[in-house]
């Protein structure tokens, strides 16, 4: 799951070069962060109006960030963004470096070299052509054709027909790949696939790619049904067994393979990659902890803020209007703010004046209260897992900290045996993030500074218990 409660990062940036020397252009550079780094790009442009710039964090998968405009004072050059996190300050050496540090609560050393594109990161699994297999762009619509589906769909060479698997992917506006932080962990999954002897298919999300809708206004359920339009179309390929479709579903998608599943009887098989099998809120809850724990905040830190997050979560989601939730959100952040040391307030929530918390509890109710996050907010997966018929694969990275393994495979199995599965397998992976990456930090901001997009041993997983249990 790629969506957060917690506060996002943001960027104020101030450049101290002599604006003679040709500022306009692309500045790439580094922040060393312990064990690994994070890419920063400075995109400065020139036109008759003057000096404008965006900012950009490809392995944060960040790009476009506006800035309020460039401001030049002699020698010196500022560069404002709104939500302000950090800012860098730095000299011109020459034409192409710039030697400065970022400020976020601490510096680091930064320094920025003038650059004609940004580099690529290396991603040696992406598949590329030729391919060993058939690969074809298809394009299909719902019934009443109000929504168009653009997707490919991958087929052993040879004779058919083969079993069959769509893939589903997470949270928030994806394209076929599922690509993020430049890794396309789709195409690799259904390259390995496909070589193993099945018709994969991977589909655009509402309103990305080729595939229309308004995702905006959707649901989690909403999305169920476009799974179902897809395994209706793959069902009309001749080169698809309909007797062996199958769901791969990663974080999201997994919760939407349950959808599915509970309803058809024409799914053989679920594969769930860090699936949520806890309700949703213990995931979110679970998931603030991990990851403010994993950006160095103290426990008790951490602990405290929790006190605030699981309070508001129910008041939030249930409220009967946009109003209430904020008026009642409001009061109890006073109180918790009242009971909790400045310190701790200002480091979870960045709340230092009357003005913070406005900002706070609108940002906050403003995005729990979208259509896609009450409903998602208020799902508990053991329902519908418990009317799954199909074979199941779970699997989580040990080291997930958007979907906690330990929960949430307890989860998984508590509902599976209640389940109308004659078999299912849960499955933890150590060393795996939410990604399936091996991983040293295993932060979030680790996941596109990994090279690898899909370990082996996911890959080897999924395909042991497909050859034992499909084909």
């Amino acid at each position: 799951m790629k969506r957060f409660l917690i506060t996002s990062l943001a960027f104020f940036v101030v450049l101290i070069v002599n604006a003679q020397k040709g500022v306009e252009g692309i500045w790439e550079g580094k922040l060393a962060l312990g064990a690994t780094s994070l890419r920063l790009v400075l995109n400065i442009r020139k036109d008759n109006t003057g000096y404008s710039a965006t900012l950009d964090s490809p392995d944060q998968g960040a790009k476009g960030i506006k800035t309020s405009g460039v401001i030049l004072r002699g020698d010196s050059l500022f560069i404002e963004v709104p939500s302000v996190g950090g800012k860098i300050s730095g000299r011109l050496s020459n034409d192409s470096i710039i030697n400065g540090e970022w400020f976020q609560g601490t510096s680091l050393p930064l320094q920025l070299k003038k650059v004609v594109a940004v580099s690529e990161p290396k991603r040696p699994q992406t598949p590329k052509p030729p391919y060993a297999y058939i690969s074809e762009d298809v394009i299909y619509q719902n019934k009443n054709k109000s929504v168009q589906y653009g997707a490919t769909l991958t087929t052993p060479k040879g004779a058919g027909p083969f079993p069959a698997i769509i893939l589903i992917t997470g949270s928030g506006p994806q394209n076929r790949d599922e690509e993020l932080f430049g890794h396309k962990p789709f195409a690799v999954l259904a390259d390995y696939l496909t070589k193993q002897g099945y018709a994969v298919l991977r589909v655009d999300d509402r309103g990305v790619g080729q595939t229309t809708g308004d995702a905006k206004a959707a649901t989690s359920k909403d999305f169920a049904m476009d799974v179902n339009v897809g395994l209706d179309y793959l069902k009309a390929r001749k080169e698809v067994d309909k007797t062996k479709l199958g769901l791969l579903g990663h974080s999201e998608g997994g919760m939407i393979a349950q959808l599915v599943a509970a309803e058809r009887t024409d799914i053989t098989y679920i594969i769930s990659m860090a699936g949520p099998g806890q309700k949703i809120t213990e995931l979110m809850t679970d998931q603030n902890r991990a990851v403010l724990l994993s950006s160095g905040l103290p426990k008790q830190t951490v602990d405290d803020y929790l006190k605030l997050y699981s309070a508001l979560l129910p008041m939030v989601i249930n409220a009967p209007s946009d109003t209430v939730a904020k008026t009642s959100a409001l009061q109890l952040l006073n109180k918790w703010i009242a009971e909790t040391p400045k310190a701790t307030v200002v480091a979870t929530t960045g709340i230092k004046d009357s003005a913070g918390k406005t900002g706070f509890i609108t940002a906050f109710t403003g995005q729990l209260r979208t259509p896609w996050f009450l409903y998602f907010m208020k799902y508990n997966p053991e329902p519908y897992i418990k009317k799954i018929k199909a074979k199941v694969l779970v699997i989580n990275g040990e080291k997930d900290i958007q979907v906690a393994a330990t929960p949430n495979l307890a989860g998984w199995t508590s509902a599976l045996l209640k389940s109308g599965s004659k078999k299912y397998d849960v499955i933890e992976l150590k060393g795996l993030n939410h990604l399936f990456q091996r991983c040293t930090t295993c932060t979030v901001q680790e996941y596109g500074l990994i090279e690898e997009t899909l370990a082996p041993e996911a890959l080897e997983t999924i395909g042991a218990w497909l050859k034992k249990n499909v084909k």
